[in-house]
């Protein structure tokens, strides 16, 4: 894993959150802010899942490797359906959705960075 790509998913992940706090305090629905900066996130998750792919091709094994698999395969998917599930919510709280989804985002790409940092000592 690239720890540099760890920190832009965690700043994509809070603006993301931030954004979507917002909208709940101002009562509003998501908007093209929203997908821009989820979009943006996801970029970033998919070029850290192509990068460790890539590292675990090479041979490269994180000690628990079924755990790191799950959550990086889950980490993708997170704002895949944050965003799918705060679109079709026709209330205020579509922003705490997609908040939710990027704080979970953040705590999950320095788990995964955790795991693989993981010396199996």
């Amino acid at each position: 894993m690239i720890p540099a790509l760890v920190v832009a998913a965690t700043v994509a992940a809070l603006v993301v959150a931030a954004l979507g706090g917002l909208s709940t305090v101002l009562r509003r629905r998501t908007g093209l802010a929203h997908l821009v900066a989820a979009g943006v996130l996801q970029l970033v998750l998919l070029v850290q899942l192509a990068f460790v792919l890539v590292g675990l091709a090479l041979g490269e094994r994180p000690p628990e490797t079924a755990t790191f698999l799950a959550y990086l395969f889950s980490v993708v998917l997170v704002p895949v359906a944050g965003v799918l599930w705060s679109r079709s919510e026709p209330t205020r709280w579509a922003g705490t959705v997609l908040a939710v989804a990027g704080l979970v985002v953040a705590v999950m790409v320095w788990r995964l960075l955790q795991l693989w940092e993981a010396t199996g000592a």
